[in-house]
């Protein structure tokens, strides 16, 4: 089946970071107790505090929507669906370099407990990279893809991140930017043609920024093509600094598929650390998640407005 799509403006705020959370804002490794599972739930309620306070301060509501967990954000899940906004859940293992499903067989009961909007997975996947790993990757995933469908439950969104194998980044002499600007647009349009010839279908692509708009309209094109016009997709913020974030965000915003933007840490997790260091007061990071969150709606906003035909 082909996918449903979706085309409306779409702004996520994503804070479904599990490991990086435990390990990069926390410190800790291994399993967690009762209290440090607490503290890091305790910590994306202020995430949420401050996307609620961008709505009260003028984010469209229709237009807005989070993208948490459940082991660290079900309470959160809970409200936000009493509240009636647009959640996300992952569906993928964190941290893994293959995907995989976090509740395993019980994956459909996790996502029909929360019966979020969208249902998002994470995959890497290089096109030219192991060809094993990707056909296990593509099985599980279309797996997923045809539940989400027959269920006519979640959409499906879907977070594709094309990390270069040592011969790519040798290509470019080790240089990552040079790498996501030469190489990855070409292997990003080649992984979502394997993808859905694989019979994966989402919903919308969760795509790494791109720094051309010609490397932008090739993702849409790729995206929508075979019958799939309504597909839509979000750009990515992968944690780069605000510059980066903005101008990535206003490349997207000029060509008509790109449909809003995924941009998570870049608006949490500097307010987070100044509340832990004690920098912060509580209300003021809340403030500030709220301010860099609807200063990138903004900004993506008004890159949307064309100029009238005369």
């Amino acid at each position: 089946m082909i996918a449903r799509g979706f085309e409306k403006p779409l702004y996520i705020l994503p804070y479904d970071h599990r490991g990086s959370f435990e390990t990069g804002m926390f410190g800790w490794h291994g399993d967690l107790n009762p209290e440090q599972t607490a503290e890091i739930a305790a910590a994306k309620q202020v995430i949420y505090d401050g996307f609620q306070k961008a709505i009260a301060d003028g984010v469209p509501r229709e237009r807005a929507g989070i993208l948490v967990d459940e082991q660290f954000g079900a309470a959160i899940l809970r409200d936000a669906l009493a509240k009636g906004y647009q959640i996300a859940c992952p569906a993928e293992k964190s941290g893994q370099e293959e995907f995989d499903f976090e509740y395993g067989e019980d994956f459909q009961a996790h996502i029909e407990a929360f019966d979020p909007t969208f249902c998002k997975v994470l995959v890497r996947y290089n096109p030219e990279g192991d060809r094993a790993l990707n056909m296990r990757q593509s099985a599980r995933l279309r797996r997923l893809s045809e539940y989400l469908q027959n269920a006519r439950r979640s959409l499906f969104m879907f977070e594709l991140l094309v990390p270069p194998d040592k011969k790519q980044l040798a290509e470019e002499n080790g240089d990552q930017r040079a790498y996501d600007l030469q190489l990855r647009p070409r292997l990003m349009v080649k992984a979502i043609q394997e993808l859905q010839d694989a019979g994966v279908e989402p919903d919308i692509w969760k795509i790494e920024g791109l720094d051309r708009r010609a490397d932008c309209e090739q993702i849409v094109a790729t995206a929508r093509r075979g019958g799939r016009a309504k597909v839509g997709c979000i750009i990515l913020g992968r944690g780069e600094n605000d510059a980066k974030v903005r101008e990535w965000l206003s490349v997207a915003a000029s060509v008509d598929g790109f449909i809003g933007f995924a941009v998570g840490r870049t608006d949490f997790w500097d307010p987070l650390v100044g509340l832990r260091e004690g920098r912060l007061t509580r209300e003021a990071a809340v403030s500030r998640i709220a301010a860099r969150y609807r200063e990138f709606v903004d900004l993506f906003e008004k890159a949307r407005i064309k100029p009238a035909r005369i």
